[in-house]
């Protein structure tokens, strides 16, 4: 319940979610512009934005530039189990932690691109060149089958795995993509490693995954290393809106731990 002594901004901003969910506002639909929504509610204009840009950290709506503040899609959070073994599926390919099992259909929203852009300094610092040079990125946004923009998928191809393998930088790169390209043209196997990070996106990625740019996303990047030469020859970092998944992980005991356990022994 909102009590009296419960900012103003955010006692309104808990009026306009029970809107929300209550299909006032519908999905698509535009928020009251700031000023007569302020004047309608006998508070400031800087109030009454400060309660849209609390919804909009919520993920709840997004500001479309001269249109305001607009309803967003209510994503389905996904439980993503974090396991550590890349599956294999006969009609696709190599398919890494990020569906729910190896057969999920996943869809392409929008156009996928490739283009030589500049290498940024993190990417530049994984493959060892200096950062500012030319290098391959495949771009895409993808999810699951008839959900929302699950992620954003940059991959970056060093310049001589692209030189041993030209078909990774065409349209289409053939069944089981770049990476079976990669391991043919004698990089195979490949060996990966990933980490993983929390941080706010830039504009352009917010602009793709249609979120706001305070919304936190979970970043993974993994890093394939080739047999031949022992270095990284592709880098592919995702970008996954913070309030569409939720990472699980399974906890195994080790032999210190087998039950049943021993008791504790207090220091003398």
């Amino acid at each position: 319940m909102t009590g009296s002594k419960t900012p103003k901004w955010r006692q309104l901003a808990d009026e306009v979610r029970c809107q929300i969910e209550d299909g006032t506002y519908p999905q698509g639909a535009a928020l009251p512009q700031v000023k007569p929504a302020a004047e309608a509610a006998g508070v400031s204009y800087e109030t009454m934005r400060a309660a849209y840009k609390a919804l909009e950290s919520e993920g709840l709506v997004r500001s479309v530039k001269r249109t305001g503040f607009v309803v967003l899609e209510a994503p389905g959070r996904r439980r993503v189990t974090r396991g550590t073994v890349v599956t294999r599926d006969p009609a696709r390919g190599y398919v890494f932690p990020a569906a729910s099992r190896p057969d999920e259909p996943w869809e392409v929203h929008g156009r996928p691109f490739r283009a030589d852009v500049p290498a940024p300094a993190r990417v530049a610092d994984l493959f060892g060149i200096p950062p500012g040079t030319e290098i391959l990125r495949r771009r895409r946004v993808t999810s699951p089958a008839g959900e929302p923009p699950f992620q954003l998928v940059d991959t970056w191809i060093s310049p001589d795995a692209v030189a041993d393998a030209p078909r990774v930088a065409e349209p289409s790169t053939g069944p089981g993509g770049y990476l079976d390209r990669l391991e043919e043209a004698g990089h195979g196997p490949i060996s990966w490693s990933e980490t993983i990070r929390v941080r706010v996106p830039d504009r352009e990625e917010a602009q793709l995954l249609t979120i706001a740019m305070v919304m936190p996303v979970l970043e993974t990047t993994i890093i394939g290393t080739s047999a031949l030469t022992n270095r990284p020859i592709e880098v592919t970092i995702r970008v996954i809106p913070g309030d569409r998944v939720e990472l699980v992980s399974e906890l195994q005991r080790s032999r210190a731990a087998r039950w049943p356990v021993g008791p504790i022994k207090q220091k003398k």
